[in-house]
């Protein structure tokens, strides 16, 4: 049966938290490309003029027939959900009906629409209160109605009060004029200047949840941003964040499970179904829907800027992505704040992006009015979720760096014929072990990282498959025992007390809250018997306890001891040292920089080694052959 465009119940509307949600001409941009979206378009063009309060929006989604047109602007009207038991499983952009009437109220609408003629099968997403497909102008016209576009105009009702024929292609073409004429005071918050940043922002929120949309942005007559459609988020990250280049970011997508919460849902389901019995709907837990389903492709979606290459000053691009649309979720932001933790230099901020696709059940959009914040029925599962991906993302494996340039081929013949030499191609020898497949899946094993040699007694120079790395050592062994000092912050006791003198009171607090107790000793002298293990052997040990004196916190506490105990630049290294600290620095949590934010290894790929030495790997072309 084709969907129509319909109001909806009382009962229903009560459950909608609505209210105004069109405040500037953004958030009129931002409700009619929705519309476009659930209306299945892949190009889609805002032209505003900010002076004359006038904003356009055409795209090539569905469109809709002169039936649906009508119906449109109407409130509450929408073809997107019918009854209560539809707001648990939204997959829409829009739902709540109010957008078009909104913007009727607010200023002069005129809607212009065309039904794909190739519609007749293919239902896509509807249009909040507007597009729908054609079918019903098939019915009741046949194929020449079909093909002919209408425009609209409402009054401030949504009532149409002039129809028309138009020429248009299949899509939708929604202008409101006048914006807020009746309403003069809001037109004195925001400059033209500032409406063209704060759409421009929207466009991009909206665009990198839509990677495969493409996106034109013009004031007046003038483009002003363009949006080259892409396959995934990590494409579109560099034309908006300034600076970033797609070799500094990481994407990772990840299939996950259903949250327990929704598992113990499904299962009580299935019982009840086999026994034949009847559950209430319950808001809290929307388990009685009939279209209830644990579904197949719950995925995450990440791209993050590697700390060692980019941050930025403001946390403006950690930013969170549900189902299609980013929202504001501060119980995710501050994990992904907290996994980055200690990676980024002082002050700066990571660039990371996450995208769930989830469940309809698992979410309840009517927290805001604008849905810009809602509310997860588990938060505590996708906080672990998406604190894992990062994790995962960071880790430094050949899951997440580039793969080997040789061919697998090439490679085969290569280690057959070097089995016995010292030297290897670096091909992972794990790809041969035994082991269960569901093992391997799950393991992010180590790369084949092999130290070579020490230069200026501080850089280690490794080999790895894909070419050479130069690794900082002190900064490498930095992180290794910061994160050591993170799981374990043991105290050793000192059969020979430290002496410190010249103490605040602040500073004798802040050593008590680390653990660290000391006492009187005399005038201005203190002693203190208990000090961090690292530290209890050292001979600046005293200084080392004065120095953390003046930090506040137990990481901060952490960060200096392991700086302090790590091993200086200009100790000689022998090959197994190397490699060892090599294997360890590889096994943290976050191995591309240390505590401080700065970048512990610099990459040589094969391919830059190539191109530097002008290499050619065609047998017999550099002999003239």
């Amino acid at each position: 049966m084709p969907v129509t465009i319909q109001t909806l119940p009382t009962e229903v509307i009560n459950l909608i938290a609505a209210g105004e949600v069109i405040d500037s001409i953004a958030s009129a941009v931002r409700e009619l490309v929705e519309n476009s979206l659930d209306a299945g378009a892949t190009r889609i063009v805002v032209s505003v003029w900010p002076e004359q309060w006038r904003v356009q929006v055409a795209d090539n989604g569905t469109g809709m027939d002169l039936e649906n047109l009508q119906q449109a602007a109407s409130p509450h009207s929408t073809s997107k959900i019918t009854t209560e038991a539809d707001l648990y499983k939204i997959a829409t952009l829009g739902f709540r009906g109010e957008a078009l009437h909104s913007l009727a109220q607010l200023g002069c609408l005129e809607v212009l629409s065309r039904s794909n003629d190739l519609g007749l099968g293919d239902f896509s997403e509807n249009r909040d209160s507007a597009q729908t497909p054609a079918k019903s102008s098939f019915n009741k016209g046949g194929v020449e109605n079909a093909r002919s576009g209408w425009r609209v105009v409402y009054n401030n009702a949504g009532v149409a009060v002039e129809v028309e024929t138009a020429a248009i292609a299949p899509g939708t073409v929604v202008t409101v004029d006048n914006l807020f004429g009746n309403w003069p005071v809001r037109r004195s918050f925001l400059s033209p200047a500032q409406q063209m940043r704060s759409i421009q922002s929207i466009i991009q929120q909206i665009a990198i949840c839509h990677p495969h949309v493409n996106w034109q942005l013009r004031q007046g007559n003038t483009p002003c941003l363009h949006v080259t459609p892409g396959s995934t988020a990590e494409q579109l990250l560099p034309q908006f964040v300034r600076g970033v280049r797609s070799s500094d970011l990481q994407y990772l997508k990840l299939d996950l499970p259903a949250s327990p919460q929704n598992q113990k849902a499904a299962n009580l389901l299935v019982e009840t179904q086999l026994v034949g019995a009847t559950v209430t709907p319950n808001y809290q837990l929307p388990v009685a829907s009939s279209h209830f389903q644990i579904p197949n492709s719950q995925r995450l979606e990440l791209v993050i800027g590697l700390p060692d290459r980019c941050h930025r000053r403001r946390p403006d691009w950690v930013k969170v992505g549900v189902n299609r649309r980013v929202v504001r979720s501060p119980e995710l932001e501050q994990t992904i704040l907290s996994a980055f933790a200690r990676t980024c230099p002082r002050d700066r901020y990571p660039v990371c992006f996450v995208h769930l696709q989830i469940s309809p059940s698992e979410i309840d959009w009517n927290r805001h009015p604008a849905k810009v914040e809602i509310y997860l029925h588990d938060p505590s599962f996708w906080q672990a979720q998406v604190s894992a991906a990062i994790n995962r993302a960071l880790h430094l494996n050949d899951e997440v760096l580039p793969p080997a340039p040789i061919p697998d081929r090439v490679g085969q013949l290569l280690k057959a014929s070097e089995q016995k030499s010292a030297y290897s191609v670096g091909i992972s020898a794990r790809q041969n072990d035994g082991g269960g497949e569901e093992e391997k899946a799950n393991q992010i094993g180590l790369m084949e990282l092999r130290a070579i040699a020490q230069v200026h007694n501080t850089y280690i120079v490794a080999e790895h498959s894909s070419g050479m790395w130069l690794v900082e050592q002190h900064i490498a062994h930095e992180r290794v025992l910061y994160e050591q000092l993170c799981a374990a912050w043991q105290l050793k006791c000192l059969e020979k007390p430290v002496i410190l003198s010249q103490l605040s009171a602040l500073q004798i607090e802040n050593l008590s809250r680390l653990g660290l107790e000391v006492e009187s000793f005399g005038e201005q002298l203190w002693a203190a018997r208990e000090v961090p293990e690292l530290l209890a052997d050292r001979d600046d040990c005293a200084d080392a306890l004065f120095e953390l004196s003046k930090v506040a916190d137990l990481q901060a506490a952490q960060v200096a001891t392991a700086c302090r105990s790590a091993m200086k630049n200009g100790t000689p290294l022998s090959l197994y040292q190397m490699q060892n600290l090599l294997d360890e620095w590889q096994k943290t949590r976050n191995p591309r920089t240390c505590p401080h934010g700065r970048p512990i290894y610099f990459a040589l790929e094969e391919s830059t080694l190539a191109r530097i030495f002008r290499r050619s790997w065609v047998i017999g072309k550099s002999h003239g052959i």
